[in-house]
């Protein structure tokens, strides 16, 4: 699935000589809608191209808690980082935010508020860790 996603973003990642590493494991099993999975990790990683700039990277991964029945998967890049007061904006469908990508990449900010639910659908919570100038973490639990 994450490599369907990979490939789709392929061209622009390329062209800004952005690495994606796929680090989640073939044999990795989840249970959910393969349509709404695929547009979350389209979403995700296309953001973090975006927000990359040109010779970063791009981390798509998974981290399986023993003893808990959700998968915790992440999207990690190298970016421009996201503002505390824009962070708490980014899953609102009332406070939609849209920020221009490191060259001048255009979004309708509608694109989280989508992944959140999609994310929700499946029980599962979504979030962003992320520090100014070092980069952002999206990550979201699946079952």
């Amino acid at each position: 699935m994450s490599e369907e996603a990979i490939k789709l973003l392929n061209q622009h990642s390329i062209d800004k000589s952005i690495s994606i590493k796929n680090e989640i494991p073939k044999n990795i099993q989840v249970n959910a809608d393969k349509d709404m999975l695929a547009t979350i990790l389209r979403n995700l990683i296309s953001n973090a191209v975006k927000f990359t700039p040109k010779g970063g990277t791009v981390e798509i991964g998974v981290k399986t808690r023993h003893g808990v029945s959700q998968h915790e998967i992440y999207v990690k890049d190298s970016g421009v980082g996201i503002a505390p007061k824009i962070k708490q904006k980014l899953f609102k469908i009332s406070e939609s935010v849209s920020t221009e990508g490191t060259e001048k990449e255009a979004g309708t900010g509608l694109g989280l508020i989508l992944c959140k639910e999609f994310v929700e659908k499946h029980d599962g919570k979504i979030w962003v860790e992320s520090e100014i100038g070092k980069g952002s973490s999206f990550c979201f639990t699946i079952p």
